[in-house]
This record gives C-alpha cells, structure tokens and sequence, in this order.
C-alpha cells in the first residue's frame, strides 16, 4: 500500500504546514510520497531533502531582506519573491538545500503548478535537484499578481493552487491509498469568489482559460473540501488542520508572526504525531 502526503498552499501560511512536517521528520515518518501546492512545494520539497527546520530557518532570516522580497523585488523583476535570489541564491549559498539526500531519497515527490494556456493543472515529479527542479518549485509557488509568468519545459506557468488546490484526488489516482491531507484554513472555512477578479482580468487578459479557472477557484476548491471530507469519513485519509484562522498574511515581513505560526503547527504536529504514525505507519 502506497502512502502519501498531501500538501495545500496558503502562501505564508504554508509555515503552519512546515512545522507540522518538522514533526513528522523528527519522529521518523517517512510517507512514500509527497504532493505539494504552491507552499506546500516550496516548503515540502525539504521532506524529501530530509531538512527539518530549513522552511521556518531562511524565511525569518530574510524576512526583510529586499533581495529576497518586496515592493522593490516586484517592481524591478515583475516577482515579489525574487526568483533568482529566493529561489537560487539562498539554496546553494545561504541556507544549502541538500541536493544529494533529495536524489537519493526514494519518496515520490510531485509539484503543481497551473498552466496558464489552458487553464488546468500540470503535475510535476522531481526527482534531480537543479536549476530546473527549483524553478518548478517557483512557478508552483508563483502567485498570479505577485508573480510573472513562469516559462518552463514549453509550459507557461503560475500557482497550482488555481487549478487544484488539495491534490488528494490526484494522489489517489496515482495509487496512494492512504494519505495524510494537511490543510492551512480550518474546519467550516469555505472559499469565496476572488475580490480581484476585475484586476486579474486586465493583468491576465492573455490567458482566457486562466481567467476562467481564477474565476471558478473558489467553486473548484470548496468540491474538494466536499471531497476530502468524504475520503476522511471512509478512512482514506487523515486530515491535519488548524484550529481556527491562522494569523498572518499571504505576504509577510515580520520574523516573529512567521515564527508564532511554525510554533502553531509544531504544537498541531506533536497533539497528532501518534495518530498520524498510527495511520500511516501500520
């Protein structure tokens, strides 16, 4: 039986999510696969790479650091987290991303990412840690208003979150039969229509089934609550979510909120480890 881990995105609320895995890998919970959205990649990819800590450890480093991100990022590359120093100058010189535990870990790990040509979901699995890989990782994670247009292997690319945001369906296709689903938005929480539709329009004008997809998000994403629902009340999987709201922002520059909410998850991550050993493990 494959056992796997699905990751939603959240932006910075993906810290909740990395202190739940911290956990995980403390206590030696190693699923045989990962699938991770948006945050979910940008964080999860160090599962695989087998370095609790990192997420939580260069986010707060470089919380106010411009070359990292900012209005200044935004307005002189066209990407609030600058995709080269983010994304390829802190992983092989600041905060080394272990490049050969990645390769040599033989868990399953999927990104993904939207295709903004048409609309739908692109599924990624990363198997060498490159240039290449990192970039998959920043398109996953790369927010349309916040982000360009990521240009990879004949895709055009932004945040998977838009086309499929709990990948569970996705997994269990694959043949994952029994995963863990960690959530970053609370029980009862139901999505509604983007706010910044009329401003993704002229942004995004280009990309008609993008639009659509942008569009129908929030219908997209409240089916697959309905859905993970479901899967957890016929034990097909273990869902991990917080309390209520967690309390920061999609963007944030404040090293101390970042650090409460990677706290949030570790406490999230030691109330459950023995359920989550339990189910994934037996």
């Amino acid at each position: 039986m494959k056992r796997g881990l699905v990751l939603e995105g959240g932006a910075m609320r993906g810290l909740f999510t990395a202190g739940i895995t911290d956990v995980m890998m403390e206590h030696e919970v190693w699923p045989d696969g990962i699938v991770g959205v948006s945050a979910g990649a940008a964080f999860g990819c160090n599962y695989k790479s087998r370095q609790p800590g990192r997420a939580i450890r260069y986010n707060m480093r470089f919380a106010r650091d411009p070359r990292y991100s900012g209005l200044r990022s935004l307005l002189t590359s066209g990407d609030y987290f600058n995709a080269e120093f983010a994304y390829h100058v802190v992983p092989r010189e600041y905060d080394r991303f272990d490049d050969a535990a990645f390769e040599q870990n033989p868990m399953e790990f999927v990104a993904v990412c939207t295709n903004v040509e048409t609309g739908e979901a692109v599924y990624k699995r990363l198997v060498k840690s490159d240039s290449l890989t990192y970039d998959w990782i920043r398109a996953s994670a790369s927010m349309p208003l916040a982000s360009r247009v990521v240009e990879l292997e004949g895709y055009k690319l932004l945040d998977g979150g838009v086309a499929d945001s709990i990948p569970l369906e996705y997994f269990e296709r694959q043949g994952y039969e029994r995963n863990v689903v960690i959530l970053t938005q609370p029980l009862g929480y139901q999505k509604e229509p983007n706010r910044l539709m009329p401003l993704m329009r002229v942004v995004l004008r280009k990309y008609p089934l993008m639009l659509k997809a942008m569009d129908n998000r929030h219908l997209m994403y409240n089916r697959q609550l309905a859905y993970v629902a479901e899967a957890e009340r016929q034990g097909r999987c273990l869902v991990i979510r917080p309390d209520g709201p967690i309390p920061i922002g999609h963007i944030s520059h404040d090293a101390d909120e970042m650090k409460r909410v990677y706290e949030l998850g570790r406490s999230m991550g030691e109330r459950n480890i023995e359920k989550i050993k339990q189910y994934l493990c037996e």
